[in-house]
């Protein structure tokens, strides 16, 4: 930790303006937007140079971009550390921009831009044609020529830009146009949206193949069975805070009553509110309502959820929230849904079980509400984790909140968050020990709670925190992996989550000094001198600073910041796997990118660590980039040359896209089958070759289990003692063994069955005394003279 003299200087630095130092601070253009990209560059399961990631070391770069008041920018950080300028262009205010990635091809399907790829969309105040209104126009531009290749015009403005390797979707007010990819043409149309007050007028969530955007009404016949849960959680703040709006409320309906009736009040204002109030009660609009389509099957046109319209295309429609929906966004699976409200209290997560038949028959699981706090906050990002156990959500105040999640839903821990790698619902000891039909059994028989094992539940995790029991005991099949319907009842109870860390950026980076060592174009890597503080720096709120208005943008991704601190730039071998949660990496609106490290632990003020306590996590900053461009910067344009990474990226994602289809990549020297195209890539076989190999391999079909079944806590072994003889049973015992023609038969002891205490057996399942092995340290006095040996093999 930081000694009083380095928290004051910490203090000085963060909070002292620049101008006082003696120095003019550097000009920097004003930074309007920030986001992390998804591109070919770092398309892990597409790009072949990243097919062996574990073996190689080699992994995906950041890809950055920033839009300013005047152009935009793109950056690529790689594992190295050395941030790396892709673009740099200045041509005018910038609303939104993405590179669009290679498309899927099929033999039935050519891409008729593949010539020209990499291609970047560019929403600007002024479009190709020039006299269009502002924003009203999407230009596609090629990296590789320099050249515009496609202009989309619209007449209202756009808002946003979203795409995948199928679509490019233009989000309107209240609409969304969706175009193909290979020949961005018009393809489906969503005029149904709700119009949301901002900061994002209409939210959209856009995975690999799923599009969910917030739907302006609920349609019963397409209602999914499940949808948001009650939140019945409400703090000493929320109460408060509560009261003092009811008690603002009031105050405010009173003045206006004694207003009318002084005759004081403004001619046509209680007409005019009246009239607002009757339009919103007459409105048909309801807000929260969140509907997912399939973007494949759906059908070309315009997409209609009404009562008279079929379900085809469409996967899920649900209601997620009271109040209108504010951002949305997909794990990288796509399974999970998380979204938000314009309060921005709470956050849910929902899981998406869908059905071939009709959206009403699929479900949608409320797993988590992830709570935020009471104050109101508007959301602008959402990243998850590449293992989807952490999702991070960042606000328009410029803080960014960490919780913990399971992909399966269940009260996170220290079994399911502090190892490196996802681990199952139920651990194996829960699964072979039956504790679960013991302690159903119990309590139907009871009516309470009598687990042989104190402290164990029946949630996903085994802990105790979570839920109530009669929300629990509809939940055991689900927990038990029964082969049932998971789209059918009981759904899985909800889990309240609270933030285990709350990452705010600093409005300057006084506690960071630069390396010395080269850098491209200009971008420093800079070192924290003091990382892992318990508390952190005094600092200025960018809130107050910016307007209220703080953009930031989050990603989750390996640890770079060991080229800022190893001064002999040499990564250690397995160094980024030392973490069990990967950095956190954070870009603000005053250009500066800083990695956290994340690094979650048992609670502390728990009294014994268990595979159930609690997380707490400290986080400590490790590195930053300053990336924000000056107005002296040169601009960085296309054409670009053919070993630029962007368009090395493009070409490797397309010749794995041919191969995949079937068909000659360009450049080929002849047709070539799937089968070799696969084998030309490591290195030529021969059949013979193949056949030899398949012999050689070796498959195990069957591992042991995690223990024996007589070593559950079911099963408890005593000592019979008949006629005041004592039996030892262990697996050398002769009556376990056969005799051969060789062996004298030895007669077996023989006793009287009727002085048997039958009633001294405990019938009972309890929880049993720890086998003596050979070797224990059991003392010789208890015990004895009597032991009980059991091989482990038996």
């Amino acid at each position: 930790e930081q000694s009083y003299m380095e928290s004051v200087v910490t203090f000085l630095q963060d909070v002292v303006p620049q101008a006082y130092s003696g120095t003019p601070p550097e000009e920097k253009e004003k930074i309007v937007w920030v986001r992390f990209e998804n591109a070919d560059l770092n398309d892990t399961s597409r790009n072949m140079e990243f097919h062996e990631i574990h073996s190689t070391g080699n992994e995906p770069p950041l890809l950055l971009m920033i839009g300013y008041s005047d152009g935009m920018q793109v950056w690529s950080i790689p594992i190295s550390g050395e941030a790396q300028e892709l673009f740099s262009v200045r041509h005018g205010p910038v609303r939104a921009a993405r590179i669009l990635p290679a498309p899927q091809i099929s033999a039935q399907k050519c891409d008729n831009f593949a010539e020209k790829r990499p291609l970047l969309g560019v929403c600007k105040s002024i479009g190709s044609s020039g006299t269009s209104p502002p924003y009203c126009c999407v230009d596609l531009y090629s990296l590789r020529t320099g050249e515009m290749v496609k202009s989309i015009q619209f007449k209202t403005p756009i808002y946003d830009l979203h795409c995948n390797k199928r679509i490019l979707v233009v989000v309107l007010q209240e609409k969304i146009a969706a175009f193909d990819s290979c020949t961005f043409t018009k393809k489906f149309f969503v005029t149904s949206c709700y119009p949301c007050p901002g900061p994002n007028m209409n939210p959209i969530a856009l995975g690999s193949r799923w599009l969910a955007y917030a739907e302006n009404k609920l349609i019963r016949c397409h209602q999914s069975r499940g949808g948001a849960c009650g939140d019945n959680i409400q703090s000493y703040t929320a109460t408060v805070i509560s009261a003092a709006k009811t008690i603002k409320t009031g105050l405010t309906m009173v003045g206006k009553v004694v207003t009318q009736l002084t005759g004081t009040l403004p001619s046509g204002a209680s007409e005019e509110e009246i009239l607002a109030h009757s339009n919103l009660r007459r409105s048909p609009l309801v807000p929260g309502i969140v509907t997912i389509i399939d973007t494949d099957t759906v059908a070309e046109g315009q997409v209609l959820v009404s009562e008279d319209s079929d379900s085809d295309g469409i996967v899920a429609h649900f209601p997620a929230h009271e109040k209108p929906i504010c951002c949305m966004a997909f794990n990288p699976s796509g399974m999970l849904l998380v979204t938000t409200d314009t309060l921005g209290h709470d956050f849910h997560v929902f899981q998406i079980l869908t059905h071939p038949w009709s959206s009403s028959q699929s479900a949608v699981h409320h797993l988590y509400t992830l709570h935020r706090g009471e104050t109101e906050a508007k959301v602008q990002d959402i990243s998850f984790s590449h293992d989807c156990r952490w999702v991070v959500v960042s606000t328009l105040r410029g803080t960014s909140h960490v919780f913990p999640i399971n992909p399966y839903g269940g009260q996170p821990c220290v079994r399911t968050h502090m190892s490196p790698r996802v681990v199952n619902r139920m651990s194996r000891f829960q699964k072979s020990a039956g504790l679960e039909e013991i302690e159903q059994e119990l309590t139907s028989k009871q009516g309470g709670r009598c687990s042989p094992v104190p402290g164990l539940s029946s949630s996903p995790s085994g802990s105790p925190l979570h839920g109530k029991l009669n929300s629990q005991d509809t939940y055991n099949n689900f927990t038990n992996n029964n082969p049932g319907n998971p789209r059918l009842l009981p759904l899985p109870s909800l889990t309240v989550v609270l933030p285990l860390a709350q990452i705010k950026q600093p409005m300057t980076l006084g506690t960071i000094t630069k390396r010395t060592g080269p850098y491209l174009f200009g971008a420093g890597c800079f070192s924290i001198k003091a990382p892992c503080k318990s508390k952190p720096a005094p600092q200025i709120s960018p809130s107050k600073s910016v307007g209220g208005e703080f953009c930031v943008a989050a990603v989750f991704g390996s640890s770079r910041s060991w080229f800022a601190n190893n001064s002999g730039l040499k990564r250690e071998k397995d160094q980024s796997k030392q973490f069990v949660v990967e950095s956190l990496y954070i870009i603000s609106c005053y250009g500066s990118l800083v990695e956290h490290v994340l690094e979650p632990r048992p609670l502390s003020t728990a009294p014994k660590i268990s595979d159930d306590t609690p997380l707490e996590m400290v986080t400590c900053p490790r590195a930053s980039w300053t990336l924000v461009r000056t107005p002296q910067w040169n601009e960085l344009q296309p054409p670009f040359n053919a070993n630029h990474p962007l368009l090395l990226a493009a070409d490797a994602v397309q010749y794995y896209q041919y191969l995949l289809a079937g068909l000659v990549p360009p450049g080929s020297p002849g047709p070539i089958t799937r089968h070799e195209s696969y084998d030309s890539l490591a290195s030529d076989h021969s059949g013979q070759e193949d056949e030899e190999w398949l012999s050689q391999v070796e498959i195990v079909t069957h591992t042991g289990p995690h223990r024996r079944l007589w070593m559950g806590p079911q099963f408890q072994f005593k000592t019979i003692h008949p006629s005041g003889q004592t039996t030892v049973i262990s697996s050398s015992s002769s009556v376990l063994q056969s005799h051969g023609p060789s062996d004298t038969p030895q007669p077996l002891l023989d006793f009287d069955t009727d002085d048997l205490d039958l009633n001294s057996l405990r019938i009972q399942p309890v929880r049993s005394e720890p086998v003596s092995m050979p070797g224990s340290p059991r003392p010789a006095a208890d015990r004895r003279g009597v032991s009980t040996v059991i091989d482990a093999t038996s």
